[in-house]
């Protein structure tokens, strides 16, 4: 590897509010010469950087890319060859359906340095800012991380639903929005009680967050009648019944934020 060739950063904004970021995270934000990044990427992350730093957003709706994937790969290696500090900033943590170990393969196959800066994933902080932990010693003992995005040629989210619906206590689901009727009938199919608490929250951890709650029965309909759209966490299991004890966040938001300036 030669010494004038850049690094290329792979950073976790986290979920939403700016100073749920790491420490390290800040500190290579503003070394960085060119910061690539994602939709839900807090824009105020952006605003403590150098003078001259190249911003590059690439943010990708649901069935909609700004920049095509393998654009997005060779953006980064290019300015990395050219001896630059390159910033991947990815909303949550890279390493949960960010797509970081596609484009970290992409630097180690043009011998680009990388590193990883983990971050918040927002499957642990919304349900958080909710009033929602997903273990208790009372309720789970498990939870799971799953796309609810579409991946096959059928449509939905490939998942083998048979060992998913009863298997785990606690599922979150990302990118699930617009398959939640989909995902209500394959758990109720495959013997997940109707009587399950449900709960969406929406934008979590900012001033926007909204929070959605019903059974396995009715959140389906619930989220048609309320037109509750991405970005929005799906969270199923028994612990969603703490959320009427447990919330602080939404009802003190404003004393939260004011608090944090």
């Amino acid at each position: 590897m030669t010494t004038n060739k850049g690094t290329v950063y792979f950073i976790g904004a986290g979920p939403g509010d700016p100073e749920l970021i790491t420490v390290k995270a800040v500190r290579i934000l503003r070394q960085a010469d060119v910061i690539v990044y994602d939709r839900l990427v807090n824009k105020a992350l952006l605003e403590d950087t150098k003078p001259l730093v190249e911003l590059i957003y690439c943010g990708k709706l649901p069935n909609q890319h700004i920049i095509p994937q393998e654009q997005i790969n060779e953006i980064l290696v290019q300015h990395a060859l050219k001896g630059k500090l390159v910033v991947r900033l990815k909303g949550g943590d890279p390493s949960i359906f960010g797509r970081v170990g596609e484009e970290a393969e992409w630097c180690v196959n043009h011998g680009i340095r990388y590193e990883i800066i983990p971050g918040i994933t927002s499957g642990i902080s919304a349900p958080l800012y909710a009033g929602i932990p997903l273990t208790h010693r009372d309720f789970s003992s498990s939870c799971a991380f799953i796309t609810g995005h579409k991946r096959t040629d059928k449509g939905g989210p490939d998942i083998q639903w048979e060992k998913l619906a009863t298997s785990v206590d606690t599922l979150v689901f990302y990118m699930g929005v617009g398959n939640m009727a989909l995902i209500q009938e394959q758990l109720l199919r495959h013997g997940r009680s109707k009587h399950t608490a449900v709960a969406l929250i929406r934008w979590g951890t900012t001033t926007s967050q909204e929070t959605l709650t019903g059974t396995l029965e009715n959140i389906a309909d619930r989220v048609l009648q309320a037109n509750f759209r991405s970005p929005a966490i799906i969270v199923v299991g028994d612990v969603v019944k703490l959320r009427e004890k447990l919330a602080w966040f939404e009802n003190d938001a404003s004393d939260y934020f004011q608090i944090a300036k």
